[in-house]
């Protein structure tokens, strides 16, 4: 499966200069946040792919207007083609104002809401976030810091991806890629393309353990 992540700033090779092969081949698109809903918008109907976004502190906006024929996965699990997709946005909270701001202990509310969708799908492939983790592509500076709840879903389901945005690479210290136990963790920052072979989530059609993804996998079938 080819996946095309974005995050933070608009990728001037999709946008400015947009060329129709640089999105002809992608299968699922990724936001981690921080995009303008018309930029999103654009890309999913450019491309073709489904576009699974969760919002970030400056998307605000989300709510008086959502990125149209995207999907929102905050605190959702998404199964595309097998591969079971969880959304978490948003950053610590830094100021007082912001829809899209937490303390820690209410992020981790929200992590718990997510871990039952995460038992009702028996797993998840790859845990889309727009903050990192704490101590795991993080800053220092109150803004950019992570949350460490988002270890309850790295230590105890093991996805195979964690795929973030917020840490600005240009900002210098950060790190597109780097590894957790056995989790590729990714900076999304403005573009980033991912190949991610079969053998590494569930079939379309494999039965699971997971009463919800197996019945789902049947009525697919079916059609």
């Amino acid at each position: 499966m080819k996946v095309l992540i974005v995050g933070d700033v608009e990728s001037k090779a999709l946008y400015d200069c947009y060329e129709k092969s640089r999105l002809q081949d992608v299968d699922l698109i990724l936001s981690c946040g921080d995009l303008d809903p018309e930029y999103l918008e654009f890309l999913v109907t450019m491309g073709h792919a489904p576009l699974l976004y969760v919002m970030g502190n400056h998307d605000d906006k989300y709510i008086r207007r959502p990125p149209q024929g995207c999907i929102c996965v905050e605190e959702k699990i998404y199964n595309y083609k097998g591969l079971r997709v969880g959304g978490l946005g948003g950053s610590v909270r830094y100021k007082q104002e912001g829809v899209n701001q937490y303390k820690e202990e209410e992020q981790r509310k929200r992590v718990q809401r997510l871990r039952r969708q995460i038992t009702r799908y028996n797993g998840i492939d790859l845990l889309l976030t727009h903050a990192p983790a704490r101590g795991l592509g993080d800053a220092e500076d109150p803004p950019h810091r992570g949350f460490q709840c988002f270890y309850e879903i790295l230590d105890i389901y093991k996805p195979g991806y964690f795929i973030h945005g917020h840490q600005h690479l240009n900002y210098g210290g950060g790190l597109r890629e780097q590894k957790y136990q056995d989790t590729r963790v990714i900076n999304g920052y403005e573009s980033f393309r991912l190949d991610i072979d079969p053998s590494e989530y569930p079939s379309e059609y494999q039965n699971t353990g997971s009463l919800i993804f197996d019945l789902y996998n049947m009525w697919k079938y079916k059609e």
